[in-house]
């Protein structure tokens, strides 16, 4: 919180603030004693009319009476990784540049993520790229907005209709939250319009080395996936557009613990590694077989190959409800960058598709 020189809280922010990350405390006289202040840090997306409304980290926003402020700052443009965590100050400043986490802001962790999972069909609007793969995921059959889309927002948004409903699928957005650059205005906006929230996960970072010296033994590496290996992976929906997105990246490799004769693997995973970045993602076990480290092995395997191509720091997209995978995540040196979630466009609103039919049903996307 901001202190004056002579030792008193002040409110340092205004409505010409909208769009930054701030810091604000606020009173409140019906609350418990001991629990009458409450600080909230996120984006501030609005201040009309005498309240203010932010949004966190999480995505979840918060309203708050201007009356009610007594103190607020406009938080530092530094990235969240590049800011150890009060209670590991001391160590992070300490820890060998091996082993610490990586620097980086939202918008190339965005680009770097999307030619990790790339869809077979694209077009753009502006700053706005629209992506389709047959409904396979929603990351590959969504718009991911990087800027504008060069067109009042309501075309903008009338035009993705069109182009998912040509293709037989709803329009989806995905947008972030919880780091400079993030989109909480344009979240703000689809919300107005209607547009529901369907999925909300994490992005994670952190250091390749360490997770390259971890033990990975019977793992195999491959350059493509065969039929026991996509029997593990967990997704429906596996044709031929399924194949296309499991291998496009620049340098994609798969990782396999080998099952019994004829069974599919008891873990399996995939990597893409992109200069610095290697970006992991369908690491599977059976069920019969978790908590013997076969994640963790798997991992390990491919981290050595990204380090070996010159990479030296990792991400990776969790669920926010998957409490496995974030235990396994934090426990290997990731932590939360950003939040993204999957916006849908309002039940009724699907145009016409190519044949001239109003599509209004759900689309295939898993």
């Amino acid at each position: 919180m901001e202190i004056s020189a002579g030792g008193r809280l002040e409110v340092r922010i205004t409505a010409a603030d909208v769009g930054k990350r701030v810091s604000v405390r606020r009173w409140s006289e019906h609350a418990a004693e001991g629990e009458r202040f409450t600080d909230t840090v996120g984006v501030l997306t609005s201040w009309d009319d005498g309240v203010l409304m932010i949004t966190r980290r999480d995505g979840q926003s918060v309203r708050i009476a201007e009356s009610s402020l007594v103190a607020g700052k406009v938080v530092p443009a530094t990235p969240p990784a590049a800011r150890p965590r009060a209670d590991a100050s001391r160590r992070a400043a300490a820890a060998p540049a091996r082993t610490r986490g990586p620097v980086a802001f939202y918008e190339e962790l965005a680009r770097i993520s999307a030619r990790a999972w790339q869809p077979v069909e694209r077009e753009r609007i502006g700053d706005w790229e629209l992506r389709a793969a047959s409904g396979f995921t929603r990351r590959a059959n969504s718009v991911l907005p990087l800027g504008d889309p060069g067109t009042p927002l309501d075309e903008a948004l009338a035009a993705v209709r069109r182009w998912y409903a040509a293709r037989g699928l709803p329009a989806r957005i995905q947008l972030a939250t919880g780091a400079q650059g993030t989109q909480e205005p344009l979240r703000a906006e689809l919300e107005a319009r209607g547009w529901t929230r369907e999925v909300t996960a994490e992005l994670w970072t952190g250091a390749l080395a360490p997770l390259a010296d971890r033990e990975a033994p019977g793992v195999v590496l491959s350059r493509t996936v065969d039929e026991l290996w996509l029997a593990r992976y967990r997704r429906r929906g596996l044709g031929e557009v399924a194949l296309e997105v499991l291998g496009s990246g620049p340098s994609v490799w798969f990782a396999a613990v080998p099952g019994a004769e004829g069974a599919p693997p008891a873990a399996i995973g995939r990597c893409v590694v992109d200069g610095r970045w290697a970006g992991f993602a369908a690491v599977e076990v059976d069920p019969e077989q978790r908590r013997r480290g076969l994640a963790t092995a798997v991992m390990a395997a491919l981290a050595r190959q990204a380090l070996q191509e010159g990479a030296s720091a990792a991400w990776l997209q969790v669920e926010d409800d998957n409490e496995g995978a974030r235990t396994l995540y934090t426990g290997l040196g990731f932590e939360a960058h950003h939040a993204y979630h999957h916006y849908r466009e309002p039940e009724g609103s699907r145009g016409p598709d190519a044949g001239g039919r109003v599509v209004t049903g759900p689309g295939p996307v898993v």
